[in-house]
């Protein structure tokens, strides 16, 4: 990481800022049982924070924060059959997700990043959009629609949860944006990053629902035309070729931002393949934001630039999986 950067970037902006007086470092933080079922009813008694292996004093916050959701689907040209699968999820992302007192809001990118809905708690609103969704023949500029998603969610109010939600390849391909300042952002910010993810192999063979458009109509003008609204869209998925083939292997070898987001942010990275995969998926992000507990703490001095490992356990309880972010680079 870049010290230049990180001197730039000052303390971290974090969501629960009208608790305190001083910057705090905010840990989401999710607790199971052997069963993979969430464990409620901690206090800031049972749960121990540890940076760089240092016991740090915590505070629990236990109400809950409104949350300001930014989808941001991947539209480059092996998304088409992801698209598909879209078109009825703006009520899962809105009522499971940003629920009660949230907002949501969705862009895309390929070669640009666009903004199709702002800040809205209308479920219809993101299902209109996501349903008029159209591939693009462009490479996806993963991290600069990170860049974009950040600077919408800097202009919400104070208080809110920041959240983002990735529809994409785990990839970047040409964004203008640099990984470590993106990641810095993230971080100061306090940001969570899911991913859903998927391979642009086999995406092309999901789909099996041709769809028409009547799919994509306004609902206002559907129905009308009804031989128009039974018309198939033409496909227009370019067949896997070998040369195809070599080109995403040679894509591999770019840094996996799925799991580096989510690993730093405590969040998580589920892969999909079909329709009810996705919308499964979403309900469980859904329910793990809204089941965790938020841990904050002043950071430590430490020299610009350092990372900051951070651990956390229940006591007395190693039967429990505990997962938060992975750390904090030091930026004071």
């Amino acid at each position: 990481m870049r010290v230049a950067v990180l001197c730039l970037l000052g303390a971290w902006v974090a969501w629960p800022q009208f608790r305190s007086t001083v910057p705090l470092v905010v840990a989401p933080t999710t607790v199971k049982d052997a069963k993979g079922r969430f464990v409620d009813g901690l206090d800031a008694s049972d749960l121990v924070l540890y940076d760089n292996n240092v016991r740090q004093p915590i505070q629990v916050d236990y109400q809950s924060f409104p949350i300001s959701l930014v989808v941001a689907v991947e539209t480059c040209s092996n998304s088409g059959p992801i698209l598909d699968k879209l078109g009825d999820s703006g009520i899962l992302f809105s009522q499971l997700v940003a629920a009660d007192q949230g907002e949501a809001a969705l862009i895309t990118f390929s070669k640009k990043v666009t903004k199709h809905v702002d800040f809205t708690s209308d479920p219809d609103d993101l299902t209109h959009a996501l349903r008029k969704l159209h591939k693009e023949r462009a490479p996806a500029v993963a991290l600069d629609a990170l860049v974009r998603a950040e600077e919408m969610l800097s202009h919400r109010a104070p208080g809110r949860r920041p959240v983002i939600l990735m529809v994409a390849e785990t990839r970047d391909r040409s964004s203008a944006a640099k990984l470590d300042e993106v990641l810095l952002e993230v971080q100061r910010r306090n940001t969570a990053v899911y991913w859903l993810s998927y391979s642009a192999f086999l995406a092309p063979f999901t789909n099996r629902k041709i769809k028409t458009y009547g799919d994509v109509e306004d609902p206002s003008e559907r129905g009308k035309d009804k031989v128009h609204d039974a018309t198939p869209i033409p496909d227009d998925t370019q067949p896997w070729n070998f040369i195809a083939g070599i080109t995403e292997l040679a894509h591999l070898k770019s840094p996996n931002l799925a799991s580096m987001f989510t690993r730093l942010t405590g969040a998580r990275e589920i892969g999909f393949m079909t329709k009810h995969g996705l919308e499964e998926a979403i309900h469980d992000i859904g329910e793990e934001v809204h089941r965790q507990y938020i841990l904050t703490f002043p950071p430590p001095p430490g020299l610009p630039g350092q990372f900051h490992k951070i651990r956390v356990v229940v006591k007395d309880r190693p039967d429990l999986t505990v997962k938060t972010r992975e750390g904090y680079w030091a930026v004071q």
